[in-house]
């Protein structure tokens, strides 16, 4: 179990499941369809679904809430469910995502979203440091192809980093691999 005795809900964590984050990503349409039947399972088991968006800085101001910001139209944030507007890639850098889950009772992750080789490996990473257990989604997260700049094929980036992430490990925490049919939240 996690590092946090006394915490054993799950939440899952929608990492960045924006239009602008999404526009090119790699299987775009079935990650977005992945994520939405998990969020709905989520809802169903009253796990909580903890929403993550990225400010999109990119070295200029913030575009927070401008269109390209807001979460992909198949997904709508439900009433009451934490949002966490975040400036770094590591959902956790500083953000109030590390409280919101302790007010949770939440001592494990379920990482879904975009994009695989930043945000989301830098959330799983962050989520792990912290002590949770953290649970990858292999088939709900994406990325952009970014071959231009010498990175591998999408579907490369979203392999090696579902099989990095099964080999994990540390005291008092679990990190695993699993695909959207088998999670158990």
């Amino acid at each position: 179990m996690s590092q946090f005795p006394g915490r054993h809900r799950s939440a899952l964590l929608v990492v960045d499941v924006q239009v602008d984050v999404v526009a090119e990503a790699h299987d775009r349409d079935g990650v977005v369809s992945r994520v939405r039947d998990l969020v709905d399972e989520a809802r169903t088991a009253d796990v909580p679904v903890v929403w993550v968006q990225d400010t999109l800085r990119g070295g200029g101001p913030s575009r927070s809430g401008s269109a390209g910001w807001q979460v992909v139209p198949e997904l709508e944030p439900g009433e009451g469910e934490p949002r966490i507007e975040k400036d770094y890639g590591d959902a956790f850098e500083a953000t109030g995502l590390g409280d919101v889950l302790s007010d949770l009772g939440v001592g494990r992750v379920v990482v879904v979203g975009a994009q695989t080789d930043a945000c989301v490996r830098a959330t799983l990473h962050g989520a792990f440091v912290r002590g949770y257990d953290v649970t990858l989604v292999s088939d709900a997260h994406t990325t952009e192809d970014l071959t231009v700049y010498g990175a591998p094929p999408p579907d490369q980036v979203v392999a090696h980093t579902n099989l990095y992430w099964q080999f994990q490990g540390g005291p008092d925490r679990t990190a695993d691999v699993v695909a959207t049919a088998d999670v158990v939240l």
